[in-house]
C-alpha cells in the first residue's frame, strides 16, 4: 500500500510587532563580523608578508583548495586573484585526491583554507605536497591545528564569534577568511604594478573591460562623416550641415581644418528665439560657441563619457595636438557602444 507523502512543514510566521525583531537581526551580525574583521586586520604581520612574498617568487600558480564553505571562500579567492594578475585556479580538495592532484604542479603555490585546521580532505593532501616540493600557506582559525603547524606559512583567521546565534554555521569565519584572500590578492596587485589595463584586459567581455579598454578612435565619426564649416558660411549652411551629418552640431574650422568653434542643436534653438538674426545673412562666427569642450583620439571613451556628464553636452569635437579636427562623437555613440 502507498504509504501518504510526508506533511510538509508549515511556513513560520511573525507575530505582530516582531518586525523590528528582523531588522534587528541584520545589524547585529554586520556588528559582529565589523569585530571579527577587525580583530583579523590587526594580525596582518610578517606571516602575511611571508605569504606574499612566497607567491610572488613563484613561477607557477595559486592553487586554491577547501571543503564545504571553506571550499566556496577559496573558489572566490582564487577568481580575485586570477582576475588581479596572479594566476590561480580552485581545486576541490576530494576530487584531488581521485586525480586532480595532477593538476598541481612542483611550480605551484597552495593556499589551503580550513577554518577546523583538521579538515581530512585537506590534510589528505599535506603528504604528497610536500613530496612534490610545494609551498603550502593555511588559512585557519585554530594556530595549533594540524593544518596550520604542517603548513609552511599560517594565516591566522579565527574570529572572537560567529554571527550565527547558535555558534553553527560558518558566518563570522567565512567573512574573514575572504577578506584575508582580498588582502592578499590586493597586496600582490600592487607589488606587481598591475594596472587598469591590465585588469581590463582579463575582463573583455564585461562592462568594466568595455569603459577601460575602448577608446575615442573606435567609435567616433571620422573623415566625411565629421561635419564642419568654415567662418564664412551663415547660419542656413550650418543647418544643412548639421542636418547631413546627423550629429546634432557642427565644427567651425579654419582653413587650415584648425577648429575655432562649434555649433549645435542648442545654440540653433537660441539663434531662432533672437528675432535679429537672420539665418541666410548671419555668419556663423556670430553666434557659434567659441573655444567648446574637445577631447583628444587617444582618450578613452569613458573620460568622453565624464567630460559630457560634468559639463552637461551631448557632443565632442576630437582634435590633434594642432587644434585639427579629425572626428567627431556624441552621446548616441557612447550608448551604442554600451560605455554609458
Amino acid at each position: 500500500m502507498t504509504q501518504p507523502a510526508p506533511a510538509r512543514a508549515a511556513c513560520a510566521t511573525i507575530p505582530a510587532g516582531a518586525e523590528a525583531g528582523l531588522a534587528e537581526s541584520g545589524r547585529r551580525v554586520f556588528a559582529i563580523e565589523g569585530q571579527a574583521l577587525a580583530a583579523v586586520g590587526e594580525r596582518i604581520d610578517g606571516d602575511f608578508t611571508r605569504a606574499c612574498q612566497r607567491i610572488l617568487a613563484a613561477s607557477g600558480r595559486v592553487v586554491c583548495t577547501g571543503m564545504g564553505k571553506s571550499g566556496h571562500i577559496a573558489r572566490k579567492i582564487a577568481a580575485t586573484l586570477a582576475s588581479t594578475g596572479t594566476p590561480a585556479f580552485y581545486v576541490h580538495p576530494g576530487e584531488a585526491g581521485h586525480g586532480d592532484l595532477g593538476m598541481i604542479t612542483d611550480a605551484d603555490v597552495v593556499l589551503a583554507l580550513s577554518y577546523s585546521g583538521e579538515s581530512d580532505e585537506v590534510l589528505m593532501l599535506l603528504p604528497v605536497l610536500k613530496r612534490q616540493g610545494n609551498a603550502v600557506i593555511a588559512m585557519t582559525g585554530r594556530p595549533q591545528s594540524t593544518l596550520a603547524r604542517e603548513s609552511d606559512i599560517h594565516l591566522d583567521v579565527s574570529v572572537p564569534a560567529e554571527a550565527c546565534p547558535l555558534d553553527l554555521a560558518p558566518t563570522s569565519s567565512t567573512t574573514a577568511s575572504l577578506a584575508m584572500g582580498d588582502a592578499l590578492a590586493v597586496a600582490l596587485l600592487e607589488a606587481r604594478g598591475f594596472t587598469a589595463d591590465d585588469f581590463a584586459r582579463s575582463h573583455p567581455a564585461g562592462a568594466l573591460g568595455r569603459r577601460l579598454l575602448l577608446h575615442i578612435t573606435d567609435i567616433m565619426h571620422a573623415g566625411d562623416e565629421v561635419p564642419r564649416i568654415g567662418a564664412d558660411a551663415n547660419v542656413s549652411e550650418a543647418l544643412a550641415e548639421m542636418s547631413r551629418k546627423r550629429l546634432g552640431m557642427t565644427a567651425v574650422v579654419d582653413a587650415d581644418d584648425r577648429l575655432i568653434g562649434l555649433y549645435t542643436d542648442g545654440d540653433l534653438r537660441r539663434t531662432l528665439d533672437d528675432p535679429g538674426v537672420d539665418l541666410r545673412s548671419t555668419r556663423i562666427e556670430e553666434v557659434m560657441t567659441r573655444a567648446p569642450k574637445t577631447i583628444g583620439a587617444d582618450a578613452l571613451a569613458v573620460e568622453a563619457a565624464q567630460l559630457m556628464e560634468t559639463h552637461k553636452i551631448s557632443g565632442l569635437l576630437v582634435v590633434d595636438t594642432e587644434r585639427r579636427v579629425v572626428g567627431a562623437l556624441n552621446i548616441h555613440d557612447l550608448l551604442r557602444a554600451r560605455v554609458v
